[in-house]
């Protein structure tokens, strides 16, 4: 008798012990859930607010940068008789109002290379007509947006519009970055360019040489992280990981 008393004593203990277990491992669980939810949530961006200030001020202000390099996610997509392609990778680029050099990565190894100097292309492996116009018209002007020039000003409810024969031009009028922006190319075509997601920029991780080209009071630059090109059927969509600017 006191030995089967025994025996379930043991076994209810064991099993007791066993309960507490399972309920320390989900609790771990939980635990670990809510760190990765509110790791991998989006960090809150106190944006300044430039309302107020003249529009042309502030583009004088971006105009002193040289050259801007960053680093890109890109996702190209072709859509072609209800067939959609996509292909994606990262990129570095190197970018100045007259010159341009891209590496293009798949799987961490170099897929292709583009550069762009005053109008003379070289690629390789050799680009059509629409990709060329994406990766250079598109991104030359996706960064450079404040080089429009003999355009005539419209102030809106919430942005500012910028136009000339070619070009029109969207700044919000709150973050004086622009929204969207529409280039009617040479044959017709129209390339079309959308922004989000405002970030900031303070230079880090840049190499010595342009640490001493900045000056002492360089300011961070706010910029879109989230880009979007249209042009024709194509639409290739861009997540900006890191960017640098030399003055």
């Amino acid at each position: 008798m006191w030995k089967r008393l025994l025996t379930i004593s043991v076994y209810s203990r064991a099993a007791e012990r066993l309960k507490q277990f399972e309920r320390f491992k989900l609790l771990l669980l939980l635990c670990w859930s809510l760190s990765f939810v509110v790791s991998c949530a989006p960090k809150h961006v106190e944006l300044p607010s430039y309302e107020g200030i003249p529009i042309e001020s502030a583009l004088s202000e971006l105009k002193d940068i040289k050259s801007i390099k960053a680093v890109l996610s890109v996702e190209y997509e072709r859509n072609a008789n209800a067939d959609v392609s996509t292909m994606s990778g990262d990129a570095s680029v190197d970018i100045s109002e007259d010159k341009l050099n891209l590496r293009l990565y798949y799987l961490g190894f170099l897929a292709g290379e583009v550069s762009e100097d005053k109008g003379i292309i070289k690629s390789k492996p050799k680009l059509d007509k629409n990709k060329s116009t994406i990766l250079i018209d598109g991104l030359k002007n996706s960064f450079f947006w404040w080089n429009i020039r003999d355009y005539t000003l419209q102030e809106k409810e919430d942005v500012y519009e910028l136009k000339n024969s070619y070009r029109k031009l969207f700044i919000s009028k709150k973050t004086l970055l622009p929204v969207q922006q529409t280039i009617e190319l040479n044959d017709g075509e129209e390339l079309k360019i959308f922004y989000d997601v405002p970030a900031k920029s303070n230079n880090e991780g840049m190499e010595e040489i342009e640490q001493q080209n900045q000056p002492s009071n360089s300011k961070p630059v706010w910029y879109n992280s989230r880009l979007k090109i249209e042009f024709k059927n194509y639409i290739v969509k861009i997540k900006v990981k890191s960017y640098s600017v030399v003055r």
